[in-house]
């Protein structure tokens, strides 16, 4: 039974115990309803006690049978004044009988700022997971849910988190949205919540990784970072869809057109509006060494590049994209990932999916500049968020009257991402954060740490080439530089959408860990 519906009338009933017991002040007056008001909110929001719901259940992977339990609880983290001040929701799959010295554990969690982790929870690598119709929009209830053939659960047990105020976590005692919504209050409350599970699951001695989505990966350079620091040592970090430099970012930066030059050109050939030949990942190389060469060699030059040099770049962006010649030079050769979407397909009146350009959505407004929605994210929500629900409420047992927040009220909009490096050299705090200087300085003082970049070709909010830039930039020593590697595969942000994809990555994961516990 879960812990907020069973807590809820006790806690109740003491609570008023507690007003009735103080209503009267030592003259015998009756309080005032501010008076009323401060006492509830100096008493805090009622913290829960740690439970469960545990199940068992069987997976057959590669014609092994896997007994595994699947524990959906929560545990308690902490403020500096040793307080619980939030409770974090998460759901482990171990699996039966395994010696806790051999067998991985492995931690997961999406990103936002803000969001649950319901997307790797139920698409990656878990013992179950939704099927959708991607790339077309995927049909309402009844939802369809499988055993996951490609579960990682033969490799390694698997916890997903759900970050503070996000899903079923809540802040509890005095905690509030401001002591989680931000790059190292963030860090921090998954640092506490990981040392906690290891210790409530005497876990210390395991094999551990950590694997993150979107900013989920941001979060991983820092808290791998954060984690070596109170001596809990990893072995491997996965991350998926990365932005791990958010400065770059920023308005005005030629590094943001070059970063997705790539990307534009591996959506163009799929969708067969450019002339090439070969392979796409030999089209995609093509574009790298234009991007980093004669591209980003012109728009650093700006205004002062001399029209027919102007003239050639535009033909060679167009070339490489399928976007028209006229409209590059219109935008004076730095198409935004936005437009793009909503101007490659525009003689096709379509426009493209952020997330995953391989979906396709109509505009009310067919002459506009950027599209209206993301049909990648409508696309799935419903299913992903339905199936959830079901699946967590049949088969894992756990019944909860409180709402599944897939994204955080009010933690998005408040984020503070400024951000105190372990890895800056002393150069103080990050106005935004690069947790890639985290990451290189985690790698120096654990040169076993092994790290593998999971990229999607169609990936228009996190570009891979982007994401090459900043991990090949980051310092390390010639002999660790093999220490970071990379997959590419047929697919957008969430690589596990195309099956395909998912059973190629499983493979690569396969390896990975393979060679991260025996380096």
């Amino acid at each position: 039974m879960n812990v907020w519906t069973r807590l809820r009338p006790a806690a109740a009933i003491v609570l008023a115990m507690a007003v009735t017991a103080g209503a009267q002040t030592p003259e015998g007056q009756a309080k005032g309803p501010e008076e009323k008001e401060q006492a509830k909110a100096d008493a805090g929001i009622p913290v829960p006690p740690e439970s469960s719901s545990v199940t068992k259940h069987d997976l057959t992977l590669g014609g092994q049978v896997i007994h595994y339990t699947a524990t959906a609880g929560n545990l308690l983290i902490r403020d500096e004044q040793d307080k619980p001040n939030a409770s974090i929701f998460y759901v482990a799959y171990t699996q039966d009988g395994a010696d806790a010295k051999s067998r991985p554990v492995t931690f997961f969690y999406n990103g936002g700022p803000g969001a649950a982790t319901i997307w790797l929870h139920m698409g990656s690598f878990g013992p179950v997971r939704v099927i959708t119709q991607s790339p077309e929009a995927s049909v309402p209830a009844p939802f369809n849910l499988v055993t996951n053939e490609y579960s990682l659960l033969d490799k390694s047990d698997l916890v997903f988190i759900d970050a503070p105020l996000c899903g079923f976590s809540r802040a509890v005692g005095k905690g509030t949205v401001k002591d989680f919504a931000g790059t190292d209050q963030d860090i921090a409350a998954f640092r506490k919540f990981i040392e906690r599970y290891i210790t409530a699951n005497q876990r210390w001695n395991s094999p551990k990784f950590l694997f993150g989505e979107s900013y989920g990966t941001t979060r991983s350079a820092g808290l791998v970072s954060a984690l070596q620091g109170d001596g809990v040592s990893f072995n491997g970090v996965v991350l998926l869809s990365s932005i791990l430099n958010y400065n770059v970012r920023n308005p005005g930066y030629d590094t943001e057109a070059v970063g997705y030059l790539p990307s534009f050109a591996a959506i163009g050939y799929y969708y067969k509006k450019v002339k090439a030949t070969g392979t796409m990942a030999e089209w995609v190389e093509q574009a790298r060494e234009f991007a980093r060469g004669p591209y980003a060699q012109a728009l650093q030059q700006g205004d002062r590049l001399p029209q027919a040099q102007f003239d050639a770049i535009a033909a060679q962006v167009a070339a490489l994209t399928g976007l028209k010649v006229e409209y590059v030079k219109e935008a004076k050769l730095r198409v935004s990932a936005s437009r793009f979407r909503k101007e490659l397909l525009r003689d096709d009146d379509r426009t493209l999916g952020r997330y995953d350009a391989r979906f396709m959505g109509w505009d009310f407004d067919a002459a506009g500049e950027s599209p209206g929605s993301d049909p990648s994210d409508t696309g799935i929500a419903g299913t992903y968020v339905g199936a959830f629900h079901d699946y967590i409420q049949r088969e894992l047992k756990y019944m909860s009257q409180e709402p599944y927040y897939t994204s955080g009220p009010g933690v998005n909009q408040t984020w503070d991402f400024k951000h105190k490096s372990a890895g800056s050299g002393g150069r103080g705090e990050q106005s935004n954060p690069d947790t890639a200087v985290d990451l290189a300085d985690t790698i120096r003082k654990n040169p076993r740490l092994r790290v593998f970049s999971a990229n999607g070709y169609f990936d228009l909010a996190t570009p891979f080439f982007a994401t090459e830039y900043d991990l090949n930039h980051m310092s390390l020593p010639e002999k660790l530089v093999g220490n970071v590697e990379y997959g590419y595969y047929p697919a957008g942000h969430m690589v596990y959408l195309n099956v395909e994809a998912l059973k190629q990555m499983k493979r690569d994961m396969a390896r990975f860990y393979a060679s991260a516990l025996h380096n």
